[in-house]
């Protein structure tokens, strides 16, 4: 029963390394950017900018993508989720 923790971590580090930020791209603009707008005028994706930063990491970008999931009704599977979370890192936090 060792195996099953180091199993599960496997597999979310290769989902993470999967993730394909292009798809990412296409379900953040058809879902995230109005809800933005609407949140604080203008470019919604000033966002991902603003001072003082609410996301510091990786983990807690993650987390968020989920949150905003569910609270717009996304319906987005763990997968794009994942997706999501790696444009964002790439476009806007920068994180590895």
């Amino acid at each position: 029963m060792r195996t099953l923790p180091f199993i599960f971590l496997f597999a979310l580090m290769t989902s993470a390394l999967a993730a394909d930020p292009k798809n990412g791209k296409t379900l953040h603009d058809k879902q995230c950017v109005a809800c933005h707008v609407k949140l604080i005028g203008g470019d919604g994706n000033k966002i991902y900018t603003r001072s003082p930063r609410l996301i510091n990491d990786r983990k807690a970008l993650g987390q968020r993508v989920t949150m905003c999931s569910a609270q717009t009704g996304a319906k987005w599977f763990p997968e794009e989720e994942e997706d999501v979370a790696a444009y964002l890192a790439q476009q806007f936090y920068k994180f590895k």
